[in-house]
């Protein structure tokens, strides 16, 4: 459990070293296809934030192969994959190359390494490390360099560093006993996390996936204002689920538009009878120290999760059995 925690304090460092890199040369784009699932396909989340905050465009597909739009609007198709043997991933970068699409690839190595080689793609290699949802920094950060190199996203370095310093000060301050507080109210309970499009929503997703992988516990997360036009209503007929088997987190961000504010504000006060187990408001200036201070506080709490219920954070043994099943299974 203390190798999660010291790899979740590393994350200011890995956007450091971010920031730092020189990406390699890569064909020019107005807009950018990010393929990569799990803890690398974060990286597209993070991306896709960062860069409609400038107004770019770049879209984000967890699956296999490309989604169809892709050969007719011929975006750069930008591959992340932490161990580069991701099999969603790879079948992407092979229907890109067979339409002829641009394609950059970066990972630690693997088969997308390979492929970039045998390819002449461009790759940018990533420090190694134990999982790919411990590698934020360095794959969200591989990926904006990659789109600012490419001119679909504008200059990162600044805030990759802002934000670097930002969770050193979170670190140094009361985050961790605020994530043991929020780890305590959801003790027991399924976690739903709720956030506003955009920076909350992108974050809010990271928060699901890390109480699954690190606290082995169900979770899950929806998006306002869509909610407000459907899950809301679903707090009612059943009480007893409602206020005794989940637990519900709200992210703010304080650039939230005025309107969107306010739909957290009703939508908390409309909820009657759910358990709140938190509130979490996202500190600084830019996108990405906003998004990377939210990321922060829930990936402590998945660990806290963790450490009450008695399991280690860092293998994921289900996720290794399906792959093993998979390739036995392979038609």
């Amino acid at each position: 459990m203390d190798e999660m925690r010291a790899l979740i304090a590393d994350l200011p460092e890995q956007l450091r070293w971010a920031a730092s890199i020189t990406p390699p040369s890569v064909p020019r784009a107005s807009e950018a296809l990010i393929i990569g699932m799990g803890g690398s396909g974060f990286a597209g989340d993070v991306a896709e934030v960062f860069a409609s905050s400038q107004g770019r465009r770049v879209a984000v597909h967890k699956s296999y192969g490309l989604p169809g739009w892709a050969t007719a609007i011929r975006p750069l198709v930008v591959a992340v994959s932490h161990s580069g043997d991701t099999e969603e991933t790879l079948t992407g970068v092979e229907a890109a190359l067979a339409a002829g699409l641009p394609v950059v690839t970066t990972s630690t190595g693997g088969t997308l390494r390979a492929l970039a080689e045998e390819h002449g793609l461009p790759h940018l290699e990533v420090p190694p490390g134990p999982q790919p949802r411990a590698a934020a920094g360095y794959l969200s950060g591989a990926v904006l360099q990659i789109l600012e190199a490419s001119g679909v996203a504008g200059p990162t370095a600044s805030g990759l560093l802002e934000a670097a310093t930002a969770l050193d000060g979170m670190l140094e301050g009361g985050v961790v006993e605020h994530a043991e507080t929020i780890a305590g109210e959801l003790a027991g309970r399924a976690a739903i996390i709720y956030g506003a499009t955009g920076v909350a929503s992108a974050a809010a997703g990271r928060w699901k996936t890390q109480i699954n992988e690190n606290g082995k516990a169900p979770a899950w997360f929806s998006v306002l204002p869509e909610l407000n036009h459907n899950e809301l209503v679903g707090w009612t007929a059943f009480p007893d689920l409602a206020g005794e088997a989940v637990g519900v987190v709200f992210l703010h961000d304080p650039h939230d538009s005025p309107r969107m504010a306010q739909r957290l504000h009703l939508t908390r006060r409309l909820m009657e009878g759910v358990h709140i187990a938190g509130e979490v408001t996202a500190v600084g200036g830019g996108v990405l120290t906003r998004l990377f201070s939210l990321v922060l506080v829930g990936d402590l709490v998945s660990v806290v999760i963790a450490e009450r219920a008695g399991v280690d954070p860092v293998p994921v043994a289900v996720i290794q059995r399906l792959k093993k099943m998979l390739a036995e299974e392979a038609p």
